[in-house]
């Protein structure tokens, strides 16, 4: 399947993932309060064109049951808005001021124009990564804290993006692109792994917030 190959290519960046210092600091409880409410705010905007790309997606489907399938999994976005937006309200970020930085718009820019412009196909793999990502820094996140467990302010984070309800998300999207993507794999290579570095740059602004 093309979705785990494009992981399996991608297996020493995702590595490089686990390492950044932002994501080991949620990992340990240590990452400061104002880089998390900077991230909450940026992956607040990201998440809304998010959204928005699985409904372009949904509408572009050639089929019903793949119409259904996105707009399912949009539905899973819409109730990750909700975490953040409990966080929001703890730590007193206003999500409806939020700017988004350089690296933010770069990543929403890129999924909505490949959303528009692209097959639907092509955009499930630009989603994908985003996706199984977060599923492997949940999962190897939650394994590291059951072997040195102790109590901090991100493990809803780490459960959350650890669950198996995220995972079959993650899933039931890298089914849609492995059903979809009828383009070249060159293609496919590029598109997976420019949204990896988005992604990766997205980490990197939250981290040099503070």
């Amino acid at each position: 399947m093309i979705s785990q190959l494009l992981w399996s290519a991608n297996r020493a960046l995702s590595q490089q993932f686990l390492r950044h210092p932002f994501i080991q600091g949620i990992g340990d409880g240590t990452l400061s309060r104002s880089r998390f409410a900077f991230y909450i705010g940026q992956d607040s905007f990201f998440l809304e064109a998010f959204a928005r790309a699985y409904s372009i997606a949904a509408a572009k489907a050639p089929d019903w049951r793949g119409f259904c399938a996105f707009h399912h999994l949009a539905k899973g976005v819409l109730e990750e808005l909700e975490l953040h937006q409990g966080y929001a309200q703890q730590w007193g970020v206003d999500l409806d001021q939020i700017q988004p930085v350089a690296a933010t718009r770069r990543y929403t820019d890129f999924l909505l124009a490949t959303a528009w412009g692209q097959e639907v196909g092509v955009t499930a793999v630009a989603m994908i990564p985003c996706m199984r990502l977060y599923t492997f820094l949940g999962q190897s996140l939650s394994q590291a804290h059951q072997l040195k467990p102790t109590e901090h302010d991100y493990l809803d984070w780490i459960e959350t993006y650890g669950s198996p309800d995220f995972e079959a998300l993650t899933r039931q999207l890298e089914q849609l692109g492995d059903r979809y993507a009828f383009v070249p794999q060159e293609t496919l290579q590029t598109t997976y792994r420019y949204a990896l570095d988005c992604e990766y740059q997205f980490f990197c602004a939250a981290w040099d917030s503070g």
